[in-house]
């Protein structure tokens, strides 16, 4: 099938691009196809974010947003930040000592507390009645590169049994080719992470860095609930939880219709193998500051998803021949403010209007150039601006620490980002030894505010197709027991959020199980492998979680 654009991924700046390619071309009444593919089962089914939303982006997009029904109900009305200091008390920080890029009230736009998932649910119908073909179900599985130049998409087969041979239901992968390919797969694409290498796009640039996020939805009783109300922190448990290097930080937001939702965002430079990413978010709710606003509730949805850190420092090259990298895919969050989507959606836009503008050109009949004009436009947006003033935010606190980090921060941004740039160019895979690593104690979940994986994966309405070949790729299948066993204690087991990796004793050998069907597409295990083993590709579409209002 031929488009003039095709666009992998309906998240955030997928759809946006979507929708601002038909709006020119209504607009100019030019005829113009473009095609969404989403891996997801529904649009939406596979979206996790805290998620605060900074409505620039949208108001370009849709300035009537409101009128067309966009679901921003949560103003942000009381904005607060903390530092746990054990698992008994907090500190509350002062505004004047509160990084300004952290202020979600006053300046000079609102905040909502939204679902990102519910968003880009609302951006899809938008899509459509512009007249954007979306495809859920359909997982991208490589791109198509001819002679240096990306010529579009090849879907995964349907129907391939674990054991490779056809089954009654298969279809084959379809070919999608555009005159432009937009990437828009998410933190650590599949494919994006092909073409970063492929295309040499983060030459010149220091090693991207990755958090893991955890999210759970609470409904409350209604006389705990305070909409608009949004809460951050960091210090315990994360800090000291290694005795060296561990980051991170906390959320907690209260939406519409008496629900909260809490997270954990987990840096994954972290170097004690030890350390389980997820039992540190179930212990971190049972702090008195975050149970409060938990208890007599219940737990109603739970997911994680990598998040891509880096900014500014390590964003790559985001055009090659024929694509362009946008987004998460690339890395496009300010950290600094802990929000993504609308600079996600502002890439999107530059990326819409600049490949518009190269199809109305009548020296670009058959596509592929390289959309030099992107880097262009892109860096003179506010997004990239936001970027670069912020592109020390997370080196100072990996080298200087929590709270010596977020001083420099503070001092960074009063004087308009004048201190010198840090950088941090260690990757996030490096793990000590166990056998030098500090053992990490973590209590039993309770079932009322701490809970165990099997249930948690539950809650995510996560379902692979068993007799499917497993989309977790070993490069060498004997590294996790003969290296990883003995110098990490194997890690799989710890920084996977759902239990997908398991060490298991058969005949009395050590094994290593991989229960994919688990899986929920977060990519930690492609990102924390101590060997950089671990390969995920795209399984069967229409796999893997599928979220509510996440």
């Amino acid at each position: 099938m031929e488009f003039d654009v095709v666009i992998v991924g309906a998240g955030p700046s997928g759809l946006s691009a979507a929708c601002r390619l038909m709006q020119q071309a209504n607009a100019a009444e030019r005829e113009l196809t473009v095609c969404v593919v989403e891996k997801g089962s529904e649009v939406g089914a596979h979206i996790l974010s805290g998620a605060v939303l900074e409505p620039r982006a949208l108001a370009e997009l849709f300035p009537d947003w409101q009128e067309r029904g966009a679901p921003l109900k949560a103003r942000v009305v009381r904005d607060e930040l903390y530092l746990l200091k054990d698992a008994q008390r907090a500190q509350k920080l002062p505004n004047a000592l509160v990084p300004k890029t952290m202020h979600n009230v006053g300046g000079d736009r609102e905040n909502y507390v939204i679902s990102a998932g519910n968003l880009c649910r609302w951006l899809a119908e938008q899509a459509e009645a512009l007249g954007v073909e979306i495809f859920p179900g359909f997982a991208a599985q490589e791109a198509i590169v001819e002679d240096g130049v990306v010529r579009g998409i090849v879907t995964g087969d349907m129907g391939v049994a674990a054991d490779g041979s056809e089954t009654a239901n298969y279809m084959p992968g379809m070919e999608l080719r555009a005159r432009y390919t937009l990437f828009c797969e998410g933190a650590r694409g599949h494919i994006g992470k092909r073409l970063i290498e492929t295309f040499e796009l983060a030459k010149g640039k220091d090693p991207q860095h990755y958090a893991i996020g955890f999210k759970e939805l609470w409904d409350v009783p209604a006389e705990q609930h305070e909409p608009g109300l949004v809460l951050h922190g960091s210090g315990w448990p994360l800090a000291g939880a290694d005795g060296d290097d561990s980051h991170g930080g906390w959320f907690l937001y209260h939406a519409e219709n008496q629900q909260v939702v809490v997270g954990l965002i987990v840096d994954l430079a972290y170097r004690n193998p030890h350390l389980s990413p997820f039992d540190e978010f179930q212990r971190m709710k049972h702090h008195p500051l975050l149970a409060r606003h938990l208890e007599g509730g219940s737990r109603v949805a739970y997911g994680a998803r990598a998040i891509t850190k880096g900014g500014a420092n390590c964003l790559p090259k985001m055009t090659m021949p024929g694509a362009l990298l946008l987004g998460c895919d690339a890395g496009t969050l300010n950290f600094a403010k802990i929000k993504g989507i609308h600079t996600a959606m502002k890439s999107g836009l530059v990326a819409a209007e600049t490949v518009f503008a190269a199809l109305s050109g009548s020296s670009d009949e058959a596509g592929g150039q390289e959309l030099t004009a992107f880097t262009e436009a892109w860096e003179a947006s506010w997004a990239w601006q936001e970027l670069a003033a912020s592109r020390s935010f997370g080196p100072a606190i990996h080298k200087f620490g929590t709270l010596k980090g977020g001083a420099f921060n503070v001092v960074d941004q009063l004087l308009g980002g004048k201190l010198p740039t840090q950088h941090d160019t260690a990757p996030d895979h490096r793990l000590q030894r166990a056998a030098e690593a500090t053992p990490i104690d973590y209590p039993k979940p309770d079932g009322k505010l701490s809970f165990d994986k099997p249930s948690s994966v539950f809650l995510s309405n996560t379902n692979h197709d068993e007799n499917q070949p497993c989309h977790l790729k070993l490069a060498d299948p004997t590294i996790p027991i003969a290296k990883n066993l003995p110098e990490y204690a194997e890690p799989a087991q710890r920084y996977c959020p759902v239990g997908v990796y398991e060490v298991v004793e058969e005949d009395g050998e050590p094994q290593f199980r991989i229960n994919f069907q688990n899986c929920i597409h977060c990519k930690t295990c492609d990102i924390k492998d101590p060997a950089q083993n671990i390969t995920w590709v795209a399984p069967e579409g229409g796999g893997g979680p599928n979220y509510p209002n996440m």
